[in-house]
């Protein structure tokens, strides 16, 4: 299956137009954002909604696992994980999770360094925020291996950052809010954005919002480019 699998071109989901699909558990449904691979091995980018009571069964992350929680309490044999943990497990992590209230994840799949061994546990809700690279801006950090850079930002209303102009690719995710682009793009919460290396995008918040965002990570297993170009700091 391929899905947005050309990394080199810009790829966009809104949120409110995607198709979701079923998984092969009951009740486990995703909309999927990028693709490569099938059911069994596969680089994918989605998010994932479980309903109520619904389980998937164990299974082991060949490529690594990232996820952020957006709703709901997501469970496995670590630990319940609220509203703004994000998770990290690396390759050859093995788990079988489950969701009483149901939860929606934003996850990412078969994209680590096999290197990158890092367990990652973290409440973003509780974390302390350092100033952004702009008035009305913080950031968060959470995780970083080579050229590959992870973090949160929140935007204040009418703040704007500066340029983002990867080496290595930019993906953004709203986690709420609502963003603008200086090319003219509009993304409200849920919607997905991935920019293939080098593109730049200068992006501002009218309402405020708050951006899962990562950097180069497109080209990491190949090029590794050495250095990155942007405004933020994670």
């Amino acid at each position: 299956m391929l899905i947005h699998s050309d990394l080199s071109v810009e790829a966009v989901v809104t949120y409110k137009d995607a198709t979701w699909s079923p998984s092969p558990l009951p009740g486990v449904d995703r909309l999927m954002l990028e693709r490569i691979g099938d059911e069994k091995v596969s680089r994918a980018t989605s998010i994932v909604t479980y309903r109520p009571g619904s389980r998937f069964s164990e299974h082991v992350h060949d490529g690594g696992e990232e996820f952020l929680v957006l709703d709901g309490i997501f469970s496995d044999t670590t630990g319940d994980f609220g509203p703004g943990t994000y998770v990290r497990n690396p390759v050859g992590s093995r788990h079988a999770p489950w969701s009483e209230p149901g939860t929606t994840i934003f996850v990412k799949l078969a994209q680590f360094d096999p290197a990158d061994q890092e367990i990652i546990r973290f409440d973003t809700d509780t974390a302390t925020w350092l100033d952004g690279p702009v008035e009305g801006a913080a950031v968060l950090p959470l995780h970083r291996f080579g050229p590959e850079k992870i973090g949160l930002a929140r935007l204040g209303p009418k703040t704007r950052l500066p340029e983002i102009a990867d080496p290595g690719g930019t993906e953004i995710f709203v986690v709420s809010g609502s963003l603008q682009s200086t090319a003219g793009g509009s993304f409200q919460e849920r919607d997905w954005l991935r920019l293939p290396p080098g593109k730049p995008i200068t992006l501002r918040s009218d309402t405020g919002a708050t951006l899962y965002i990562k950097t180069g990570h497109l080209l990491a297993q190949t090029l590794r480019p050495s250095g990155a170009s942007h405004g933020l700091t994670f």
